[in-house]
């Protein structure tokens, strides 16, 4: 597949290469691409579509693009001499992969035939425990790093409902002995008092940073070091150009961004089996339920 001039679309190919998606859902997923590529080569979609994947997969696009896609305009060739509207098969699946790609940004799921599907709701205390447990049988066995960093931070979220801000803020020195217990500066929305609290870590959490940080000393010690916790897995550019147009290359290891964590769990919630059923749509959610069952059990 060629490479886009379109930086939405490259980013969609990023999103994709991401995703982990069986052979044939690719397939399906590639179709969808394509075809966005086409609709935005022929101005069908606004201007701020070319630039931007979240503009991309915004309803307005998608409403013009699906209502393109399934007249067969957007065919990459002719059937019997023409191009004929497309199936109500493809147009069903061609709806399931808009969605899905927009989950996997944390966008809500769209009824393109008219309303919308509901936000999941926040996991009850019986989810969180099953969460927990599937945690464990990860622990069990052979892991990516992508999993195994992925599994800290789910295991960590469970023990201190911390924010993503305060996730990607952890250091190695917010641990404690053993990884018995971390420390998180607490930073509420809408507060400029930051207070900070030693949380102690459940067996779980402290199987699991186990395995991340030797993980993570391979990695950080390729990038000369850092004492952030959570780290970068491959090499990526921090998005400024140079004179010449070029991006600076970064090596992994380097200290993972807020966006990179919550990109990292919506990728995860999808391409890990067990987790699509146990986490919703956004890691704020889970951490609202996690804070919520700390706060019944403390009282």
């Amino acid at each position: 597949m060629q490479t886009s001039t379109f930086p939405s679309v490259r980013a969609l190919d990023q999103l994709l290469d991401g995703l982990g998606a069986g052979a044939a859902r690719r397939r399906q997923l590639d179709m969808v691409r394509g075809e966005l590529g086409r609709a935005l080569e022929r101005g069908a979609l606004p201007v701020s579509a070319r630039r931007s994947l979240r503009r991309l997969l915004e309803e307005e696009a998608l409403r013009s693009y699906v209502r393109l896609a399934e007249s067969g305009a957007l065919r990459h060739r002719r059937v019997e001499g023409g191009f004929p509207p497309t199936s109500p098969a493809t147009n069903e699946i061609r709806r399931k992969c808009v969605d899905l790609l927009r989950e996997a940004l944390g966008l809500p799921a769209l009824r393109l035939d008219g309303g919308e599907i509901p936000l999941r709701p926040a996991p009850e205390a019986a989810t969180l425990s099953a969460l927990a447990r599937q945690l464990d049988r990860y622990l069990s066995g052979a892991m990516s790093p992508a999993q195994t960093r992925l599994t800290a931070v789910l295991a960590l979220e469970l023990d201190t409902a911390a924010r993503s801000g305060e996730l990607v803020d952890l250091r190695t020195t917010h641990l404690g002995a053993d990884n018995a217990a971390v420390y998180v500066e607490r930073n509420p929305q809408g507060s400029s008092t930051v207070e900070g609290e030693w949380v102690e870590t459940s067996a779980l959490t402290r199987a699991a940073l186990e395995r991340w940080l030797d993980v993570r000393g391979d990695l950080v010690q390729r990038a000369h070091g850092t004492s952030r916790l959570w780290v970068s897995l491959w090499m990526n550019h921090d998005g400024v150009l140079d004179d010449q147009g070029n991006t600076v290359l970064r090596p992994p290891g380097m200290p993972l961004e807020e966006n990179g964590l919550i990109t990292s769990y919506r990728v995860g919630r999808l391409r890990y089996d067990g987790l699509r059923q146990l986490l919703p749509l956004k890691l704020e959610a889970l951490r609202r339920a996690v804070d919520a069952e700390r706060q019944r059990t403390a009282a």
